[in-house]
């Protein structure tokens, strides 16, 4: 008797290019946040995300370098020895953060004052040189550049959050100074939750960006702690699904 099976009519295991998409996006916003996983960027996370405008406008930059870097580098994945490749890759983020540091200087000047050498340092952020070696290096522009742009809002999405946090303990406000980031249009977007607020210091100081990234990475743990137990258990019995032909139902 004749076992063959024919498998030709199995559905294709290979991910779509908008399944590949979904991974991307998924892995930059929760699963490898670099901000809440791989820890990377904090000391700008830390010390600029007193309140949300800050946290908004470093956010933005490092997005924008992100996207510019990560597009650059796949463009010359091939062109470039691998034995100078990481001072090729810091050169392109040094041209992009300059380029960012300039136009927010230009068009920006108040914001870019108080955000300062934070703007620079974005240089040495090593979840942007780490995405260019370990991703926009190995993969095509499109990939990169969807790489780059939910890396980056995973980034910009918890400076915001953890802004916002601390704005709204330690001052009572929310979007307080907005304006310098969309100007005129803006003036009146700041909501104040009470006018006889005090607000907590601790909020506003270092302690409180250590605290509050603290709470937020406890809550992102504990998120995935509850899917991982509502998750069917594997069992450990494989299972193959095959598809019969009229073939199998003849003796040779």
């Amino acid at each position: 008797m004749s076992n063959a099976t024919d498998t030709t009519d199995l559905p294709d295991s290979t991910p779509s290019r908008w399944q590949e998409y979904q991974k991307i996006m998924d892995n930059g916003l929760w699963k490898n946040n670099q901000a809440l996983v791989a820890l990377l960027g904090l000391c700008p996370l830390l010390a600029v995300s007193n309140n949300v405008v800050n946290g908004l406008s470093l956010g933005l930059a490092t997005l924008a370098v992100l996207l510019i870097s990560n597009g650059l580098i796949s463009l010359i994945r091939n062109h470039v020895s691998s034995d100078i490749r990481i001072p090729v890759f810091v050169a392109i983020i040094a041209t992009a953060v300059t380029m960012i540091d300039l136009l927010m200087n230009a068009y920006l000047h108040t914001l870019h004052g108080i955000l300062g050498i934070f703007i620079p340092l974005i240089v040495t952020n090593c979840a942007i040189l780490g995405r260019a070696e370990a991703y926009a290096s190995k993969n095509t522009l499109d990939k990169a550049l969807v790489d780059g742009f939910f890396m980056g809002l995973g980034f910009m999405v918890v400076l915001v959050l953890l802004g916002a946090m601390r704005e709204i303990i330690g001052n009572g406000t929310l979007f307080d100074h907005i304006h310098m980031l969309f100007g005129d249009m803006a003036l009146n977007w700041t909501i104040h939750f009470s006018d006889d607020y005090q607000g907590v210091l601790l909020a506003i100081l270092p302690p409180g960006a250590f605290i509050g990234l603290g709470l937020m990475i406890a809550l992102k743990n504990a998120v995935d702690a509850k899917k991982k137990n509502k998750s069917p258990k594997d069992l450990g019995i494989p299972i193959q699904v095959t598809q019969k032909t009229e073939a199998t139902n003849k003796t040779l």
